[in-house]
């Protein structure tokens, strides 16, 4: 059988924080370079609080996101929400190009940050968005050689708006063709509003907070509106996307840390460790000790 797991248990994650001193937060880089000068980091747990657009244009390998394994194929794109937990192939050369920016980059309004948070491409719970762009290579190239090309001239007071515009475009782009290979559309509007909303307490809160009510009040709707909401722009109810970003957090911590399960549960907000066992074979279907143990040779 093959094996899917590249993680190990107790490896620490290494945190990556933006390069300093460049003049934007926003970065293009080769991935063959990359491969080549910091192969070592590359295959090894990483975070980052920044956001990729990684795009794999030669060589057939496989990425781990979030416990997700991803199949790539040349020529597919992958998106990476800041703070996701990735490692890259550690048996082949990569060539592509990978896209960093951040928060403090993109959102200048709010309606940039609206589109941000909007875009399924950073913000399924339940995918890790790809897609493959055969049919539209020479599309972006030019989106990606309209970034690397004016990141390679000098600095003035037009080009951070310049590149934002091209980084826009890439997303819009990539909206699309993401929206016709998975015949998923996202209708923007009220619900999706209010589905942002509530996401953005979710991130914030779901380590002492599960209870859907406590959120309504908060974001002051119905639960009926809510569950309507999150039902019509994600396919899910509140308390599912509640119980999808504990576990996320749970598994990441299991793997990640030498945490006790104990030490782990109150982390998550569990006042008894049993009670955090229960909660987490019930939607795992195995125990903590049990996944930890999975993902450890």
């Amino acid at each position: 059988m093959e094996p899917i797991i590249f993680f190990r248990v107790n490896q620490d994650i290494e945190k990556y924080v933006f390069k300093e001193g460049l003049p934007h937060e926003f970065e293009i880089k080769s991935l063959a370079t990359l491969y080549k000068d910091f192969r070592k980091d590359l295959i090894k747990p990483q975070r980052t609080d920044f956001y990729q657009i990684i795009w794999f244009k030669k060589g057939i390998s496989k990425h781990m996101v979030d416990f997700n394994l991803i199949k790539i194929q040349p020529n597919t794109l992958l998106f990476v929400d800041k703070n996701s937990i990735q490692c890259f192939d550690e048996t082949v050369q990569i060539e592509g190009e990978i896209l960093l920016f951040t928060d403090n980059f993109f959102c200048k309004t709010e309606e940039d940050t609206r589109f941000l948070r909007s875009s399924m491409l950073f913000n399924d719970l339940y995918a890790i968005s790809t897609i493959q762009i055969q049919e539209r290579t020479s599309l972006f190239n030019n989106l990606f050689r309209f970034i690397a090309t004016e990141l390679s001239k000098v600095t003035d007071i037009y080009q951070s708006d310049i590149l934002r515009n091209h980084l826009k475009n890439l997303l819009l782009f990539s909206e699309r063709e993401r929206q016709n290979q998975h015949s998923a559309i996202i209708s923007k509007g009220s619900d999706l509003d209010c589905v942002i909303k509530f996401r953005n307490l979710l991130d914030k809160q779901f380590h002492f907070q599960k209870s859907v009510t406590k959120y309504t009040d908060q974001l002051n709707v119905t639960q009926k509106r809510l569950n309507n909401a999150t039902l019509k722009v994600m396919d899910v109810t509140p308390k599912q996307m509640i119980d999808a970003r504990v576990i996320l957090e749970a598994k990441r911590l299991l793997v990640h840390t030498a945490d006790s399960v104990k030490e782990i549960g109150y982390t998550l907000g569990f006042e008894e460790p049993t009670n955090f066992v229960k909660y987490f074979k019930k939607h795992q279907t195995t125990t903590p000790i049990e996944f930890r143990n999975k993902f450890g040779n």
